[in-house]
């Protein structure tokens, strides 16, 4: 479903994917010029060998004859053979070691423009992208893929080149040589090629098979190392290693159904090329009794064709690698051409400095722009330096609203604004920095803390990182570490507690200054104690902003200036918490039942209510 999922948004076809990648070779002309021309002069070269061995042969048959006549021996040319021979190996090996490397130099700047590409793409595809495509997935196109394609173009590409150079070079100087006997020959090699190519056309969609599997393996595990403690929490090594199991063994049978193919591929490969070596030997033979061919030029034309079946009998590597980098060209270009849901209209505005002025007008959204709608009809306004809290069950909406602001994603119908400014025609980049979330869940990046506040401000000075840090009532834990600001916080922030990773977040956001602020559940992670240091902080530190505060518990939105109730995407009750006391009696039971402990009031709907933010 995931990987029909990518395919259903990209913006271009599968085919022409892999001529696509070796167009890439295109962006260094010289490298590659200089990479092919090493491959055609060492394969010339090859090509050098056997007509340097005919003439030793043909001049030791001669001396043999002249030395029944007692004619005088010349070695001369033995010599001289020998001598070209071993001068062509040298000359020919240094090319073959040039076009090995700059064969890799050049595959592997390709895989560096791809790998890049990929990542920039997917850093800048919609969230609606991400809903739709596992994590995994993605990483194998840029890791596995990737690696797929540029080992065929830094071996499979370069065979192919040397297989057009060495069968062209040696179809004409057969042709030369002898073109009766090479007319016995020929019919068998394009049968040998086009065999090729209908095993290339069978095992391309094994191949494709084999990267889903892997790719299924690869979710498997990046789930079970992101997922470890619960796991272990809920005692599931057993159930998981036996999912794992089953994901290797998709992939193993999948590629042992390959491998079955090419085993049977070279055995009847190599049938077909003794084939032609039993034909040359009856043919070449009776011209050698007859006196039309002499030994020399028969064992030329032997040479000649074994350097002929020789590129045709690489053609299995060859397909092999290239029905694997056509399909990993199809799934790159898969994430390179895919449809971004959230992109800059042409010549959108920059945004300048802002009041802070929000406005949902009339705004419906649907995931996908399908199904039921998540937010129906929504509307409000949020004056610059008020905040509005945010409350409902699991699936109301609450977060949906926060995720328009930044434009994560776009409303299906109606308007967001800011300061007047419809969102979608103002720049992404102004937009986003001029607020300042701080999500539900932590995410801190491998690095110092110091790192982490300054994310978004990498430029951020000591005296800057260290005020919010004090705002979110982070300074004092921090420098309680013996490296202080310069701590390293371990993979997803691994090494700090919940709260102390919460706090981070928030300093993190502050140190932007923002005019609008989010605050999504930002206290979920905290004890009462730190809960109470970090709104004192925060109650300062939203006056003059507009802030959006989805809380779980209602005593932290008490002093919001708009309090907004939602239930299934509608705007059920609005105000102060005085008047939603008053006149909600949706709102008057949550705050009943998280500050009065009246439990007879805790009917169904309300205690969903009262479960989240």
């Amino acid at each position: 479903m995931q990987e029909r999922a990518i395919s259903r948004q990209r913006g271009g076809s599968n085919n022409g994917g892999l001529r696509r990648a070796i167009g890439y070779l295109g962006r260094s002309p010289k490298l590659a010029f200089a990479t092919y021309s090493a491959v055609v002069i060492a394969t010339l070269g090859q090509l050098a060998i056997p007509q340097l061995v005919q003439n030793i042969l043909d001049s030791v048959v001669q001396n043999d004859r002249g030395a029944f006549t007692g004619a005088p021996i010349d070695e001369s040319p033995i010599w001289w053979a020998m001598l070209a021979i071993v001068l062509f190996a040298a000359a020919r090996g240094i090319f073959t070691f040039a076009q090995a490397y700059l064969a890799q130099r050049t595959s592997q700047d390709v895989a560096f423009d791809l790998r890049n590409e990929i990542f920039a793409k997917v850093q800048h595809l919609s969230f609606s992208y991400h809903d739709r495509n596992r994590t995994g997935q993605l990483m194998i196109r840029a890791t596995d893929d990737v690696e797929k394609l540029r080992l065929f173009l830094a071996q499979g590409l370069v065979v192919v080149v040397q297989a057009v150079v060495l069968l062209t070079g040696i179809l004409i100087i057969l042709f030369n040589t002898n073109a009766a006997l090479t007319w016995v020959v020929v019919p068998i090699l394009p049968i040998a090629f086009f065999m090729f190519l209908g095993f290339g056309a069978l095992t391309q969609p094994l191949f494709g098979a084999v990267q889903k599997r892997l790719s299924a393996l690869n979710t498997v595990l990046q789930e079970n190392l992101a997922g470890l403690k619960v796991i272990k929490a809920f005692v599931r090594e057993p159930d998981e290693s036996h999912k794992f199991n089953n994901a290797t063994d998709d992939l193993l049978n999948q590629q042992l159904r390959v491998s079955r193919i090419f085993s049977f591929l070279f055995p009847l490969i190599f049938l077909i090329a003794n084939l032609g070596q039993a034909a040359v030997l009856y043919f070449g033979g009776s011209q050698i009794i007859n006196g039309t061919l002499t030994v020399g030029e028969w064992q030329k034309f032997s040479l000649y064709l074994v350097f002929a079946f020789l590129p045709i009998g690489q053609l299995g590597f060859v397909i092999s690698l290239m029905a694997q980098a056509n399909t990993s060209a199809g799934r790159i270009f898969e994430i390179l051409d895919a449809k971004n849901d959230v992109v800059d209209k042409p010549n959108a505005l920059e945004l300048g400095e802002i009041q802070g002025r929000v406005e949902f007008q009339d705004v419906t959204f649907r995931y996908y722009n399908s199904g039921d709608p998540i937010l129906s009809n929504v509307s409000f306004t949020a004056e610059p330096g008020q905040t509005v809290a945010l409350l409902g069950a699991t699936g109301s909406g609450k977060t949906t609203i926060i995720n328009l602001i930044p434009r994560f994603y776009d409303a299906s119908t109606g308007a967001v604004k800011i300061d007047g400014h419809d969102v979608r025609d103002v720049t992404i980049e102004t937009l986003r920095r001029q607020i300042g979330i701080v999500l539900q869940e932590t995410t801190l990046f491998t690095g110092t803390i110091r790192d982490n506040i300054a994310f978004g401000r990498p430029d951020a000075t000591t005296e800057d990182i260290v005020a919010a840090a004090q705002a979110a009532r982070a300074h004092d834990f921090i420098i309680e570490f013996p490296q202080g600001y310069d701590t390293p916080v371990g993979e997803r922030g691994t090494t700090l507690s919940g709260g102390q990773r919460q706090r981070v977040a928030i300093a993190r956001a502050l140190l932007l200054d923002p005019h609008i602020l989010i605050l999504d559940d930002s206290t979920s992670a905290v004890d009462v104690t730190t809960e109470a240091m970090i709104q004192a902080a925060l109650d300062r530190l939203m006056q003059g902003r507009t802030s959006f505060v989805i809380a779980q518990r209602i005593s932290t939105v008490l002093n919001a200036d708009q309090i907004l109730v939602l239930d299934r995407g509608r705007v059920v009750a609005r105000g102060t918490h005085e008047q939603l006391m008053e006149e909600s009696e949706i709102y008057a039971d949550i705050y009943q039942s998280q500050l009065l402990g009246t439990s007879d009031t805790q009917e169904e709907p309300v205690g969903e209510l009262s479960i989240e933010y």
